[in-house]
């Protein structure tokens, strides 16, 4: 990338080549999802997540592989690997739009998490935030005006991990190396994947093989690019263009499977992003106007 573009620039190109490399991977697994199980899924993509990663481990086996935390360690990867089922199986379940616009609530949650768990006071900001956001998810959704499916309840699984498994990382950044957490997150996810996967096992063709390969490197890729993008920009910049993923998706759900959201998606989707925007915009207030 081009050094002599603001840092701005480049985050905001980080942040949005990572929307197009998580829309890719839901969309290819909507492809094979009928065929193949999500567990198996799952666990192909973290072995070749791991292929990807091995020669890091190599480099420095005794620092990667030996947690100081061991147990909250194995924690945070079980918790990806549920979040990973869900999102997932939401994908064979809804547009790829459709989750991306219901992904968007997973700040609200976190507000809520944050103050069920972490005793932080719900001010009036958030009380705003978490209502719109649960609005905006209504008319996604729309209760009793459509028929709900599994899909919806999977992307709700998804969410509410994300935003409960940043706490546990808050807690591991402080005794661990960022590379040992997401190394052992993949050590997690293998055999949970694997045990799991028994029961659905279906023998993959290689045409499925290569599919679930590009997954798991598209991972890998997408985890490398977005932390680059949280150096490169402040959080509340992240948060703001996360927002470009929904025109993200439904350009490659288009394309790709030939989806594309309706109206109300787009208006959830929208009150959802402007809740959240108004709830980072708050909170980073409110930091930086404590001594």
């Amino acid at each position: 990338m081009n050094r002599n573009w603001s840092n701005s620039t480049q985050c905001g190109i980080f942040v949005i080549l990572s929307g197009c490399l998580i829309s890719v991977q839901l969309a290819l697994v909507r492809l094979i999802g009928d065929d193949v199980s999500v567990f198996e899924i799952v666990f192909f993509r973290a072995l070749f997540g791991l292929v990807a990663i091995s020669g890091l481990i190599a480099k420095d086996a005794r620092t990667y592989l030996r947690p100081n935390r061991p147990g909250l360690t194995l924690l945070c990867g079980a918790l990806a690997f549920l979040a990973t089922v869900f999102f997932y199986l939401a994908a064979t379940e809804l547009p790829i739009a459709d989750i991306t616009a219901m992904h968007f609530t997973r700040p609200i949650f976190a507000a809520v998490l944050a103050a069920l768990i972490l005793r932080e006071v719900i001010r009036g900001s958030r009380v705003v935030a978490i209502f719109a956001g649960l609005v905006g998810a209504a008319i996604i959704i729309r209760p009793g005006l459509i028929e709900l499916n599994n899909g919806v309840f999977y992307v709700i699984g998804v969410v509410v991990i994300q935003s409960w498994n940043p706490i546990n990382r808050k807690l591991l950044s402080r005794s661990e190396n960022p590379d040992t957490v997401a190394i052992w997150n993949v050590l997690t996810v293998i055999p949970l994947a694997g045990v799991t996967s028994y029961f659905f096992w279906t023998v993959p063709t290689h045409g499925q093989l290569g599919w679930m390969a590009l997954i798991g490197f598209l991972e890998v890729a997408n985890q490398r690019v977005l932390s680059r993008a949280y150096m490169k920009g402040d959080a509340l910049l992240v948060v703001a263009l996360h927002y470009t993923r929904l025109p993200i998706a439904a350009l490659l759900g288009f394309l790709i499977l030939g989806e594309f959201p309706g109206i109300w998606v787009w208006i959830g989707g929208g009150v959802i992003a402007g809740a959240a925007i108004y709830l980072t915009i708050q909170e980073t207030n409110i930091g930086g106007n404590r001594p």
